[in-house]
């Protein structure tokens, strides 16, 4: 009984780990007829990152370095943009178990998070 145990836990703890989850080319649903320019879309990013707790920079035209650090865990990304659509890709990690495009599933949540800002801060730009 004692070795099923120890199994059940192994198992459940593998859980936690997921593979990483990047935003690839999700598109922008902007206001209707209200284009938006790159600099609009990159405050808005910003924007969002940083009610999120995350440390938002603007790297590049289109490209911005974002850095979040909750207790002893930190995760860095790289949002890239254009005035159509947005990535969010991994790119460091400390304490988040990464190996092998594995994650912890904290990390993950924190992106689909972001990426919920990042739509509703776009959306509404502008306005």
């Amino acid at each position: 009984m004692g070795i099923l145990l120890v199994a059940a836990f192994g198992l459940g703890g593998c859980a936690t780990i997921q593979p990483i989850a990047d935003v690839v080319d999700a598109p922008f649903a902007l206001p209707a007829g209200k284009p938006l320019s790159m600099g609009e879309i990159s405050r808005a990013i910003v924007d969002a990152g940083h009610s999120l707790g995350w440390s938002m920079q603007p790297t590049a035209p289109g490209k911005i370095a974002g850095r979040i650090a909750l207790r002893a865990h930190v995760a860095e990304i790289e949002v890239e943009y254009d005035t159509r659509s947005y990535s969010i890709t991994y790119r460091d990690s400390s304490n988040l178990e990464a190996k092998d495009g594995l994650i912890h599933s904290e990390y993950n949540r924190w992106i689909g998070n972001l990426d919920k800002a990042i739509r509703s801060y776009v959306q509404n730009a502008g306005g």
